[in-house]
């Protein structure tokens, strides 16, 4: 029962990957693309999560934990380029 319920995750998160690369290519702005983008690693950090536990193993996890440190990252600085053009002060 665990296997359909997780693979019926898959298909919601991958849905929801695919509608924000959608709105990645397709936007009016760029911080329409950025908050697109963000969502895109909140959902991939779900997706190695779901794998993480179809499989049994911790590894995934790890990788997820990685996966959000830079996503976080990425975003922050991104989003300071925006607002004044340059990251390092």
């Amino acid at each position: 029962m665990i296997d359909y319920a997780l693979y019926f995750a898959f298909a919601c998160f991958g849905i929801g990957q695919l509608f924000c690369l959608y709105r990645v290519v397709i936007a009016p702005g760029v911080s329409d693309r950025v908050l697109a983008l963000d969502t895109m690693t909140i959902n991939m950090i779900a997706l190695l999560t779901l794998f993480g536990i179809l499989h049994g193993t911790a590894m995934y996890f790890e990788a997820t934990l990685l996966f959000a440190m830079v996503g976080f990252v990425s975003t922050v600085s991104y989003a300071k380029f925006i607002l004044r053009g340059d990251v390092i002060e």
